[in-house]
């Protein structure tokens, strides 16, 4: 079983950056796709951005031009910069791991990202 332990959230002023990782347990080209989602309170888990096995990315429109999703394979770890926080953007943040064959579906803890005005 894969464990995804996710870390760098915290407290950022508006404009501000961050820098998310997630640390696989495992290889993360076992998996389809991995991706970062966020959870503001009282609202849905969302896509953020996620990265396929061969390299496609794909980010939410309210991201696109800020938030860069990224992988080190001989780290196992997966990346989301965050660049040009805004409040809208405080959530915690959920790194997944998706494999469709055998199917496999993975959350980490998440990570706190709050961003003031």
């Amino acid at each position: 079983q894969v464990q995804l332990v996710e870390s760098g959230g915290g407290l950022v002023q508006a404009g501000g950056s961050l820098r998310l990782s997630c640390a696989a347990s495992g290889n993360i080209f076992s998996f389809n796709v991995m991706g970062w989602y966020g959870q503001a309170p009282g609202k849905q888990r969302d896509l953020v951005a996620h990265i396929t096995r061969g390299g496609s990315i794909n980010y939410a429109d309210s991201v696109k031009g800020r938030f860069t999703i990224s992988r080190d394979s001989a780290k196992n770890t997966v990346y989301l910069q965050m660049n040009s926080l805004k409040p809208a953007d405080t959530a915690v943040y959920y790194c997944n791991a998706l494999r469709w064959a055998p199917s496999y579906n993975c959350w980490g803890q998440g990570t706190q990202v709050t961003v003031s005005s």
